[in-house]
Order: structure tokens, then C-alpha cells, then sequence
């Protein structure tokens, strides 16, 4: 069965008083009005959330949020994937209509992040690391610094261009009203921002986020009885790397997002080239130029050259990160991959505003962990 994109929202993003219940609610019920769908429509709710429990001591969000927005009896279900629980809450919402047994599905992802001191932050993420890895202070910020290191120094690649993509992403997000940071940073700013993990720089790292963002699934056949105007979830695949990262044979290679990307692709019949806008996930600058290279649109060691060159500006031949991506728009865990469809189901229907580019048919790519899993979905505008 053929899946549409009914409505899309999503909250502003940064430093957020609402905590996660809250969050959910607004972005569930925006999206609704967005739809014109009534909540007691709801056959399925999905909640991508990482982490609540940890954060905030909150579980059972999926059961309070259908109870909050008055779509019970609906079916609840919490999506947890790490950092990619967003595209896996895609993937999920896209079985529930494929397989008919829901008419229609709300996908929901929230967290709420600020509230806890930076180290408590990083410990909890941390903490989808192998136990051994875990255990010898291993986080995220220092796989990114390892593998920026390793691609560096293989590819002869000038460090500049890493914050070329950190400057594109900035200069995006000051179109994005609900991006966390609106602030303009050049090249200079962002080399000479603080080390955090040799050679990568504050600048090149994401903040941590509050937010959520929301859009609702169904029939193709039901969205025409709403609208002439939808977006289809064409393909989506979602695939796994080891867990500990030292035991690839090349840590600069997103195995995950090949495979993943390659399923997509195949489920959507169309290729790298007939895509005209991506939501990658740039949790530090360097994965944007590694998942360009997985996904088949630059060679392996050249995907560094995309952003030095200008090709992924909004201008460009392929425009990356519109919304500002996680770097600026910011990386609430959970609610990423959802927010990553929103923008392209902004940028497919014409709603993006000063960010607009012309696109018939966009890409997301949600990456857990340090590309432990991944899911990757394509979206093009309905007929």
C-alpha cells in the first residue's frame, strides 16, 4: 500500500521550560490541525524518544500523550533507536499504514535535554556504547574526533572544510524561525572555537536540544480525500553496524548508511541522482561528508569537497540541510528524524519559506549512535 505524509509540525527547538509531556502534546496536535484530522481519527500512535526515563524520570510517554491530545482508544507505542529513534519511528509508522493495519498513524519525537548539566548529557548518550568502551570514558565527541582525524590525514583533506559545513548549516538555520540558533559564524569562528576532541571544535559539534516535531501517516487513497496536496514516504530501510566501532575495517565508512540508502533507493526506483534536497545527520560536521560518500553521491574521500565547493548551499547542485540540520537546527535525540521528514515535507509542498528550493523528491538519513544504526527514507511529493 502506497504510504502519504498527511501534515507536518514541529516546536521551536532549543532551551524549552515544557518538559517532555508537554513537547509531545504540541507538536502531535499542531500537527493534527495541520491535517484538519480530528485526534479519535488515530488508529496508531508512535513516540520516538531516546531516553525520558533517563532524563527526566518520565516513562509511559506514549500512553500519557494519546490520553493528552483525546485520541484514546488509539494503540501506543514508544520507538527507541538511540539517536536514530526518529527514522525508526518512520519505519515504523510506514508498517502500520503499509500493512493495513492502521488507517492512520501519528508519529510523535520529543526530548527534553537542557535541563541536565552538559557531563550528564554527554554520560547518558554515552552510555549506548559497548560496556568496555563505556567503561574506558568513551563518548561520541571522541569517536567524532578519532574518525575526523583518520578521514584527515587519509584524504589529505584541509581541516577548513569541515567548518564549511558548519558555517552552511548556520547560515540555513538563520531562515529557520524554530531552528535553535539563528548566529552567522564564519570559517575563522569556527577553527578557532574551543577543542573538544582533537581536531574537531565546539563549532563542529551539535547542541544539546529540547523539542519534538510530529506528522501523520496514511493511505494514499485517504490523503486525496483530504487534499491534492501530500508528500509520499517512497522508500525507507533501515540497517545495522557493529557495536564497537574498532572492530570495523574502516571507521571512516558508514557501512549502515550504505546499506540502508542502497534498500531505499531500491524500494523508492530511483538513484542518487534523482534527488533534489537530503536531511543528513550532522551530530558533528565530519558524518555530512561520510554520508554523502555511503549514499553513493560522492566517492569514498571526496565528500569533504561538496561544501568547500558550494554544492550543498541551498544554491547548489544539491542542497544539504536546509533546516540548518542538527548542527544548528538543533538534535533533540528523539525527535530528529521526525524533525528532518518535517523540513522535507516543508520544502516538497512549497511551505518552506526564505529556505525554499526546488525539489520534487528528498532524502533523510537518521544515524544512531556513531552509525551503530541508521535509517534512511526518501520522500517525494504526491501526484
Amino acid at each position: 500500500m502506497d504510504v502519504a505524509v498527511l501534515g507536518a509540525s514541529m516546536t521551536p527547538f532549543g532551551e524549552r521550560d515544557a518538559w517532555i509531556q508537554e513537547l509531545l502534546a504540541d507538536a502531535a496536535l499542531d500537527c493534527l490541525d495541520d491535517a484538519g484530522v480530528h485526534p479519535d481519527a488515530l488508529d496508531h500512535v508512535y513516540v520516538s524518544n531516546m531516553a525520558s526515563g533517563e532524563f527526566e524520570g518520565r516513562t509511559g510517554v506514549m500512553n500519557a500523550l494519546v490520553a493528552d491530545i483525546g485520541a484514546t482508544p488509539a494503540y501506543a507505542q514508544r520507538v527507541g533507536q538511540t539517536s536514530a529513534s526518529g527514522g525508526a519511528g518512520l519505519y515504523a509508522a510506514w508498517q502500520s499504514i503499509a500493512s493495513d493495519a492502521s488507517e492512520m498513524t501519528l508519529l510523535v519525537g520529543g526530548e527534553k535535554m537542557t535541563h541536565t548539566t552538559t557531563g550528564d548529557s554527554s554520560d547518558i548518550i554515552a552510555s549506548l556504547t559497548h560496556p568496555v568502551e563505556y567503561s574506558h570514558g568513551v563518548t561520541l565527541p571522541s569517536f567524532a574526533g578519532l574518525t575526523a582525524r583518520a578521514y584527515l590525514d587519509r584524504y589529505d583533506v584541509p581541516r577548513e572544510s569541515l567548518a564549511e559545513v558548519a558555517v552552511k548549516n548556520h547560515d540555513n538555520a538563520l531562515d529557520n524561525p524554530k531552528a535553535q540558533f539563528h548566529k552567522e559564524i564564519t570559517v575563522e569562528d569556527a577553527l578557532s572555537s574551543p577543542v573538544v576532541a582533537d581536531p574537531l571544535r565546539l563549532y563542529d559539534y551539535c547542541p544539546v536540544t529540547d523539542g519534538s516535531a510530529a506528522l501523520l501517516f496514511c493511505p494514499v487513497s485517504v490523503a486525496e480525500q483530504y487534499t491534492d496536496e501530500y508528500v509520499e514516504l517512497s522508500g525507507v530501510a533501515g540497517a545495522s553496524d557493529t557495536h564497537v566501532v574498532h572492530e570495523r575495517d574502516d571507521p571512516t565508512w558508514m557501512g549502515a548508511v550504505a546499506e540502508s540508502g542502497q534498500q531505499a533507493f531500491e524500494m523508492a526506483d530511483c538513484e542518487p541522482e534523482d534527488i533534489d534536497v537530503m536531511e543528513l545527520h550532522d551530530m558533528m560536521t565530519l558524518l555530512e561528508p561520510l554520508e554523502l560518500e555511503a549514499l553513493g553521491f560522492a566517492d569514498r574521500g571526496e565528500g569533504w569537497r561538496f561544501a568547500a565547493e558550494g554544492k550543498t548551499t541551498r544554491d547548489g547542485e544539491l542542497p544539504v540541510n536546509t533546516s540548518g540540520g542538527l548542527k544548528a537546527r538543533g538534535h533533540p535525540l528523539g525527535a530528529t528524524g521526525v524533525a528532518q521528514a518535517v523540513e522535507l515535507y516543508d520544502q516538497l509542498l512549497g511551505r518552506a519559506g526564505k529556505r525554499q528550493v526546488t525539489a520534487n523528491r528528498g532524502l533523510t538519513c537518521n544515524v544512531g549512535g556513531f552509525g551503530n544504526c541508521v535509517t534512511t527514507a526518501i520522500f517525494e511529493r504526491g501526484a
